[in-house]
């Protein structure tokens, strides 16, 4: 299915890295329904840039109620059921670097806050996306992970083990929704130059990470963005279950 006929859903698309993914649809000429929790003026103010095609939608994610009407507004909005859904959303979080909590330290909410978004909120949609798709024979689910888990230079444990549980779940989703031709993959990405949730990264840090990869630079919202795409595209057709790292080859998985 080419980006004219899909309807994309990006789950906390109102700012950062979420916007981007939506642009790059939009620009290539799907119609995305743009979810926010919160971030409703910055949502609003995306969908007035991205014209017609697109349409902000508030939801919360971590409901299973919310994400079921979420789903239903954004065909409803478009005439047509959501054929791709983008899991971007994660539970309040800044990558402030050495600011965060010690394993010492850190709580068992803190984990259950980012497991609530990440991981049940994909499932969520998922779940209320997916008897459409099926009904059709087609549907692309992409998730939204991270490298370190297989870079783990900073102590982000909560963030860390709610999107290795959202790698699970990609690959054993991949396995159960096959069959109707609806292909689960994930992009996992590093730190990101710049989003608002990297705002408060120290510039040492970004330096750092240019001059430990081989582009010896840091990846934009916008190129992980492509990424995305592509798992979208029709030339993925034949991949499902994969984890890819975009990072500019931080990461060689």
């Amino acid at each position: 299915m080419t980006f004219e006929k899909q309807v994309v859903l990006v789950s906390g698309a109102g700012r950062g890295l979420g916007a981007a993914i939506a642009r790059a649809f939009v620009e290539n000429g799907a119609q995305v329904a743009v979810n926010y929790r919160r971030s409703e003026a910055q949502a609003k103010t995306l969908v007035a840039e991205l014209g017609q095609r697109a349409v902000a939608i508030q939801a919360d994610v971590s409901d299973p109620l919310e994400a079921r009407r979420l789903v239903n507004d954004a065909a409803e909005a478009f005439g047509h059921h959501v054929t791709t859904v983008v899991n971007n959303a994660l539970g309040d979080f800044s990558f402030n670097g050495d600011a965060r909590e010690k394993i010492q330290t850190i709580g068992w909410d803190d984990f259950l806050g980012q497991m609530d978004v990440s991981l049940r909120g994909s499932l969520n949609l998922i779940q209320a996306a997916a008897p459409a798709m099926e009904a059709a024979g087609w549907g692309r689910i992409v998730n939204i992970g991270t490298n370190l888990f297989q870079n783990p230079v900073v102590p982000y444990h909560d963030y860390t083990a709610a999107k290795a549980a959202l790698l699970s779940l990609t690959r054993t989703a991949a396995g159960d929704l096959g069959p109707s031709g609806i292909t689960v993959n994930m992009v996992s990405g590093g730190l990101l130059r710049v989003t608002d949730a990297s705002a408060a990264t120290p510039e040492a840090i970004f330096d750092l990470i240019a001059q430990s990869t081989p582009l010896r630079r840091v990846t934009t919202p916008a190129e992980f963005a492509d990424a995305v795409l592509f798992f979208a595209s029709p030339w993925s057709r034949a991949v499902t279950g994969q984890n890819l790292v975009v990072d500019g080859g931080l990461v060689r998985d």
